[in-house]
This record gives structure tokens, sequence and C-alpha cells, in this order.
């Protein structure tokens, strides 16, 4: 005798609902099994009943992927606003920006709506709004935004290069009804032009209500750069100031510097200079006000240019003094060889 598990399988039969259907629009078919695993007078399976968990299962889904999209309004669209606004519309966020120039050509080409007035911009009510302007003129568009247009929720975040200015910026000048997140990443349109997997960006959770919309909101902004392969750093606002003044406006200052040597590319080039020429290429293509904006507002980088003159003169000295040292050996062995002829 054949044991159940032996039995062949066989597929189930599709046959016509027996019962009038109530919607003509709805095709339903019933589905009768065959074989040993039938129960006898168990009632008919509707077969798009039986596909309802998984449909569910795809809908809930889709509405957590919808309710993780924001609505982004970048003001200051130049360059690094573009720069990001490219990968917030990929990853399907609803983008409007603004800037004092018309970028609307730029902002149309990554599918954002483009506003020249800041109150049509607030009036759209956004769930975050991205401080993307230079360093110098912060303070002043900050200003020129009518806040109270905005929903009282509404996320601020910044993405300058500094983080103890537009932290307190922030503070001074927006209600405490707002959320603050300060944020920087470290790299820009040159350094990630292949992708940001394993950049780093850093911030700092400055003000955010305890409420669960609010905290989720704020972590479905950060996950934007999560998912690019980011390397996410969590760092106080003045701890991020004094490290940055040792990398950030150091490479800034010593590119400029030796851009001021006009450095030209040579037929015998080594690979050290070469790198020395693709920096002065990479801290130049910033804009002045970018290291000028580095350099006023992070009271780090006063020291450093001062360590920077101090180990200069250092080094100059220890050059002239060897220098010195070797012309008076000269010297002496000159002055004796003479005596002894």
């Amino acid at each position: 005798m054949l044991s159940s598990s032996s039995l062949p399988c066989r597929t189930p039969s599709l046959v016509p609902n027996p019962n009038p259907n109530p919607n003509p629009n709805r095709s339903l078919l019933l589905l009768r099994p065959h074989g040993r695993c039938c129960r006898r007078g168990a009632p008919p399976v509707l077969a798009m009943d039986a596909a309802q968990p998984f449909d569910f299962e795809s809908r809930a889904s889709d509405l957590l992927e919808r309710q993780s999209k924001l609505k982004i309004a970048i003001v200051g669209f130049g360059n690094f606003g573009q720069f990001l606004a490219r990968t917030f519309a990929r990853q399907g966020h609803t983008l409007l920006a603004h800037s004092r120039s018309d970028h609307s050509a730029a902002a149309a080409s990554v599918g954002a709506a483009f506003f020249r007035d800041p109150h049509d911009l607030c009036e759209c009510h956004p769930d975050v709004v991205l401080l993307a302007t230079s360093i110098l003129s912060a303070e002043r568009v900050l200003r020129s935004l009518p806040l109270q247009r905005l929903r009282r929720s509404t996320l601020f975040v910044d993405v300058l290069s500094v983080k103890e200015f537009p932290k307190n910026l922030f503070l001074q000048l927006l209600p405490p009804h707002f959320d603050i997140l300060c944020t920087h990443p470290m790299f820009g349109p040159e350094s990630a032009k292949d992708g940001w997997a394993g950049l780093p960006f850093v911030y700092d959770k400055v003000r955010l209500a305890d409420a669960d919309d609010r905290l989720d909101r704020c972590a479905n902004f950060l996950d934007i750069f999560s998912r690019e392969g980011c390397r996410m750093v969590e760092m106080p606002c003045g701890e991020h100031d004094e490290i940055a003044a040792g990398i950030q406006f150091l490479t800034h200052t010593v590119g400029r510097v030796l851009a001021k040597l006009d450095l030209k590319p040579t037929p015998i080039d080594t690979k050290g200079y070469e790198m020395l020429l693709k920096l002065v290429e990479n801290t130049c293509s910033d804009s002045f006000d970018l290291y000028n904006g580095l350099f006023m507002y992070n009271k780090n980088s006063t020291e450093l240019l001062e360590r920077l003159d101090v180990a200069f003169d250092s080094l100059k000295k220890e050059l002239f003094g060897r220098l010195h040292d070797r012309l008076r050996k000269q010297l002496f062995e000159s002055s004796q060889s003479l005596t002894g002829s």
C-alpha cells in the first residue's frame, strides 16, 4: 500500500464559482483541491481571497516606503545643493528648491519645483528645510525665510562645513517648536563623483521633540545618507569644529598656499608631485568664500594658522642651522689647511 507521501501531487483545478457574483467586474475562481489532503465538506477557497495576505503585505510595504519619503526644501540651490538633490531625487523624495539666482533649469532636471519667492516655498509646507547656502550668507538667508508660514513641526537641517555657527544661529533665530539637526557631509561633487560609500557623514541632533513622528522624520532624513553607504558619525558640533580645523581647513590652506606658487606639470613629475597638483585643483575648485568661512566661523582655525607659522619657522631654522654648521665646518677646515701648509 502506498503511503500518502508517495502519492503524486496534483495541481488544484480551477472551476467557476457556483455562487452569483455580486460584482460583475470581479471575476472569481474556486480552488477545488484533489488528492488525500482534501478535507471532506471543507468550504471552497476563493483564489483572490487566498492571495489577499500576500497583497496585504505588499501594500503594507508600499505604505511604509511612502511614509519614509520626505518633502525636502533645499534653500541655496547652488553647486552643493544640486549635488545633494540628485541623490534625494533618485531615492524618491519630493524636492523644492529656492535660491537667489535662477536655478530653475537645474531644478527641473532633477524633478524639483523651483521658487524664487521664499513665501511660496514655505507655503508648500516641507517636512525638512535644508540650509545649503555658503557659510557667509547663511544668517541673511535664514532671516529672509517667512518662518510663520511653515508647519510648527518642521525639521531644519544644515550642511555647512562648520557646525557651532549654524547650531547657535538656529537656536537663536528659530522658534522652539522647530526641530534642529546639524550635519556635515564631509565630501563634495569632486570627492564623491564615484559614490558616497565609505565617506563620513557627521551629524548632531541638536533639538528634537519627543514625538514618534518627528523622531521618525529625522531618522528618515539620516537614512538617505546611510542608504548610500556613508560612514555615519554622530558628534557634538564643538568637537566637529575642533577636529575639522586640523583636517579640512588645513587641507584647504596647504592647497591654496601651493596655488600661490603657480605649480605646473612637468615631464618628470613624481607621484608625490602629482598629488600636490591634485590637491591644488581640488581645493581651488571650491569658492574662496568657503575657505574664508572655514576661517571666520571656526574659532580653531586661527590657532591652526599660528601653529603653521611656528612649524614653518621651526623648519626654516633647522634647515638654515644645518647649513650654517656645514659652512662653519668647511670654513674651519679651510683655515686649518692653510695654517698647516
